[in-house]
């Protein structure tokens, strides 16, 4: 279901479980160096001289070991600083311990190797990199390929640092398995989505009530219910302001149409709130006064599964409920609800992701490429299948309704979340166009990704 993400600390962890370490650890570092080099030849089989560039520590001594491998090979592979007339650069300065800004002298050289104009090869993480985190503090070296060992950093798939990255080989050096807080989903995940059964109803396939659509943006909630529908939801009744009923009727043909005044919608809302097994919240509401107060009564009155994504972010605070909430915020509202930047987001991304679920006491997906899920007590998983098509308009009000629908058929909110972001990724991808994707292509191609 999951492949485990490693920290700098993990990985001590696993090494020092190796039998006859410490004293074993040249031993896992000419497997380390001939990783490289075996990998190198692989993807790289024409090129002649390879300049390695090693630091002082263990992964400088696999940097170095891998030279070796290449110059056995018939490589001309020198180590050095002087890059002139290199055909690959292998980049061993830091591995998986550095953390924080690169000394003047070695940013130097990570801009050198950045623009030798070679390929680069990373050894275990792109120097400049935090493993741990993903976090980059000063110049960081672009790889094309990073061969890490044993298993993924975290800091290859958390951005910023998986864009540093480019492609990751994940080479085995011998060690086993030890227990990481991290982990990276796998299409795997879908399988614990309840299918139906020959019993079910529609109301027990999952009965999710989307709230949302204000005039002018009620095609979001419309998509979020069209969603949720194609994520195997079995009832779906959508609930919008009065004054957009009519606009919902037309654009909506499946869910139940329910219209509500501002003005005690909570209590015009009762049936559907208690026919409903989930709530999906904020999808085209508006940022009124109206939309802020019916997000928050619904949350204190309400102790359905409930998914919180776009105006129903805006304002949001922490409220005493013992019912499951999950806030699927992008950076920028992440950064609204923490009162910070964006940018501060985009570069902390588990750091935010964590803060968020502990002032909220909820679990965050928080979307990016690397979309993180967080929970209140730790458990951390990224969602990376996400592709660059998904950056349109619509797509996470998409979200929105699957994980919603997830929700309402009984699934814990840590999988339903990270369910959710696999099925959004990956019906992007199983969609007929990548240009020119629309939202409404990813809800078409779900029910194929789910089957």
């Amino acid at each position: 279901m999951h492949e485990p993400l490693y920290t700098a600390d993990e990985m001590r962890v696993a090494e020092a479980r190796y039998p006859g370490y410490p004293g074993t650890a040249e031993e896992l570092m000419e497997r380390a160096g001939r990783a490289v080099a075996d990998e190198i030849l692989a993807s790289y089989p024409d090129v002649r001289r390879v300049v390695a560039v090693c630091g002082g520590g263990a992964n400088g001594g696999d940097g170095r070991i891998a030279a070796r491998v290449l110059r056995e090979a018939g490589r001309d592979a020198v180590e050095s600083d002087d890059l002139v007339g290199a055909d690959l650069v292998v980049d061993a300065l830091f591995g998986t311990g550095f953390h924080g800004k690169p000394r003047p002298d070695a940013a130097e050289l990570i801009e050198r190797i950045n623009g030798s104009g070679a390929p680069v090869v990373s050894v275990d993480v792109p120097s400049g990199v935090d493993s741990s985190t993903g976090e980059v503090a000063g110049a960081a070296v672009r790889a094309d390929l990073t061969v890490t060992f044993h298993g993924r950093k975290v800091g290859l798939v958390v951005a910023p640092g998986r864009f540093r990255a480019g492609r990751v080989v994940v080479a085995g050096i011998g060690l086993e398995p030890a227990p990481t807080a991290a982990v990276r989903a796998t299409p795997a995940l879908l399988e614990r989505v309840p299918r139906r059964g020959e019993r079910d109803t529609k109301f027990t396939a999952g009965s999710l009530l989307v709230v949302g659509g204000a005039p002018g943006t009620t095609s979001a909630a419309v998509l979020s219910a069209r969603a949720a529908l194609r994520a195997d939801a079995g009832y779906v009744t959508l609930a919008v302001p009065t004054a957009s009923l009519e606009v919902a009727e037309i654009l909506a043909l499946e869910p139940v149409k329910r219209g509500f005044e501002w003005v005690d919608a909570v209590e015009g809302l009762g049936p559907d709130l208690r026919r409903a097994t989930a709530l999906a919240l904020g999808p085209g509401l508006g940022r009124s006064d109206g939309a802020r107060t019916l997000v928050r009564e619904l949350l204190e009155r309400s102790q359905l599964p409930t998914v919180v994504d776009a105006d129903g972010l805006f304002g949001l605070e922490p409220v005493e409920r013992s019912g499951t909430l999950v806030l699927t915020p992008h950076a920028g509202e992440a950064a609204r609800l923490l009162d910070s930047e964006s940018d501060w987001v985009s570069g902390h991304r588990l750091d935010a992701a964590a803060r968020l679920a502990e002032r909220f006491g909820a679990v965050v997906l928080l979307k990016g490429a690397d979309t993180i899920v967080r929970a209140p007590d730790g458990r951390t998983i990224v969602c990376d299948t996400g592709p660059p098509s998904l950056a349109t308009a619509g797509t996470g009000d998409v979200l929105t309704g699957i994980l919603g629908a997830f929700l309402a058929k009984g699934l814990d909110p840590v999988d339903a979340a990270a369910a959710a972001a696999v099925a959004h990724g990956m019906a992007a991808r199983a969609a007929p166009y990548s240009a020119g994707l629309v939202a409404s292509d990813v809800v078409d191609a779900l029910p194929s990704v789910l089957a």
